[in-house]
């Protein structure tokens, strides 16, 4: 019996702080290749399937062909040129947060991202790092906490050759640098997931974008990476 009433207590108290332990927030954004991938297919399920589906809350707001410097608002050119602050995507996509948790709180927040094509497209690569870890420390400051879960999509192996995206490998090796150094990091293979038929029904092989299959293979590997990190 008392065993009871101290877990009732400790249930009321949780409560009383409005802190629900279990209920997870995970925020999708990037740029087309986010923007393709429908988080219902295969990311949701696996993420409600993991924890209940009234304990996670998926926030998805990406932008195809959009460089990073729309998130930082920080962002400047690696020659030193004055900073040049945009954010614009970042707000957009802040916005959208607030409005769907308003009034809640969250035992874990987990942001996923699947960008880097423009700038590689744009040779950015030697200010990425330090955009991605900007924009990182911006949600730490507008949500409140600094224990947030990152979880990057590499790029694939489209641009290898470096031709059309001088800095294609550059960030690709940035994305997993940052992940692997980053204290709740955690990236995503996606070689394999630009090859097949893409959504107009035509055959794909190394294509900037994935494949049909490939979109749900690439919301599953978000899930788990971010299932994985959630419980360490």
């Amino acid at each position: 019996m008392k065993s009871i009433s101290y877990l009732f207590i400790l249930s009321f108290l949780a409560l009383a702080c409005g802190k629900d332990p279990s209920t997870h927030l995970f925020i999708l954004s990037g740029q087309s290749n986010m923007e393709q991938l429908n988080p219902e297919d295969s990311f949701i399920p696996a993420v409600q399937a993991e924890f209940g589906a009234e304990n996670v809350v998926v926030v998805k707001d990406a932008w195809g062909g959009q460089p990073i410097r729309r998130w930082y608002k920080n962002w400047k050119l690696a020659e030193g040129s004055e900073p040049v602050a945009i954010g614009d995507l970042y707000d957009h996509m802040m916005a959208k947060v607030d409005s769907v948790v308003a009034g809640r709180s969250f035992s874990t927040v987990t942001f996923v991202w699947m960008q880097g094509e423009r700038d590689a497209r744009e040779s950015n690569g030697a200010v990425y790092a330090e955009s991605l870890l900007g924009v990182m420390d911006q949600l730490k400051q507008d949500l409140g906490r600094d224990d947030i879960h990152l979880v990057i999509g590499r790029l694939s192996d489209f641009g290898m050759d470096n031709d059309q995206y001088p800095h294609w490998t550059m960030i690709r090796d940035v994305l997993v640098q940052t992940a692997e150094s980053y204290p709740k990091g955690a990236w995503i293979d996606t070689d394999d997931l630009n090859d097949g038929l893409n959504q107009q029904g035509l055959e794909i092989e190394n294509d900037l974008h994935m494949s049909v299959n490939g979109y749900l293979l690439m919301g599953q590997r978000f899930a788990d990476a971010s299932i994985n990190l959630i419980k360490e």
